[in-house]
């Protein structure tokens, strides 16, 4: 058999054709192994080092204070009540924690900034227009008309000293730089019942939960569900964030209003430390 001899005839061409083909498969290694296995150390890496920063909370949540009523309005001529509009409105209080882990007030645990979004309501009926805000903390217990707030975020006026204390206007979202004064909010679920008429029979109304049960309002369909999220920056510009949950829970509204105050604790109600 005769065997022919096998010649390059471009040497520097395949030279440059080998050299291609060791680049592709360096590329392809470097995709498919290395840069695998480096993301996976650099994300284990990233998630001791957030672990390690959030193992002293800074931040916390202490106390949630709920109080749930409702409102009427007639809006009928000769205020013969054959034309109420009913309300739902909640007011919560949110304190925070910030000498868990400084006793003392320092630039680490003092409040620069804070802010609430990423605002979401639901309830089993669609009934109503549902807002969340600010509320002034004088109110708290009485009803009040709530708006939107703008572009569906809520920034607080950071108050840090007892100056600005005595001349600050509390209509406006406020905040104590140390802490000492809880978040004020309040929920509406307004119009939830409109062109409600009184019977004859009674031609009487109560402004407050009882209104919810002489209208027939079925609780579970109102009971809603907020969630939002509270960022912090404090004064070392380092930014913490809690994902809140709150079921306002309306049992008991039927007698007039509930009121309910939960101390909290553990891992599940502490501000999460961002990386910067």
């Amino acid at each position: 058999m005769k065997i022919s001899n096998f010649k390059i005839k471009n040497v520097k061409l395949a030279f440059v054709i080998l050299i291609i083909l060791a680049i592709v498969v360096l590329l392809l290694y470097y995709n498919f192994v290395f840069s695998t296995a480096f993301s996976r150390n650099n994300y284990a890496n990233q998630m001791e080092e957030i672990a390690e920063e959030n193992k002293s909370p800074i931040f916390s949540i202490q106390r949630i204070v709920l109080y749930n009523s409702a409102n009427a309005v007639d809006n009928s001529e000769n205020q013969s009540l054959s034309n109420v509009a009913i309300s739902q409105y909640t007011d919560i209080s949110i304190y925070l924690d910030n000498a868990q882990t400084i006793s003392d007030l320092t630039d680490e645990n003092t409040v620069k900034e804070l802010y609430i979004d990423n605002i979401s309501m639901t309830t089993k009926s669609e009934n109503g227009q549902k807002l969340l805000n600010y509320k002034n903390p004088l109110n708290f217990g009485k009803y009040q008309d709530i708006t939107k707030p703008e572009n569906d975020r809520i920034d607080f006026n950071i108050v840090n000293t007892n100056e600005e204390n005595e001349n600050h206007n509390y209509d406006e979202p406020t905040f104590y730089t140390d802490c000492s004064n809880p978040i004020s909010l309040g929920y509406l679920n307004k119009d939830l019942l409109t062109n409600y008429s009184v019977s004859d029979s009674s031609k009487s109304i109560s402004f407050n939960g009882k209104v919810l049960q002489e209208a027939n309002v079925n609780l579970d369909d109102i009971n809603a569900t907020l969630n939002f999220t509270i960022h912090i920056v404090n004064n070392l510009d380092q930014k913490f964030s809690y994902n809140m949950k709150i079921d306002i829970g309306l049992d008991g509204i039927y007698d007039g209003y509930t009121y309910r105050a939960k101390n909290t604790s553990g891992t599940d109600y502490q501000f999460f430390k961002e990386l910067n």
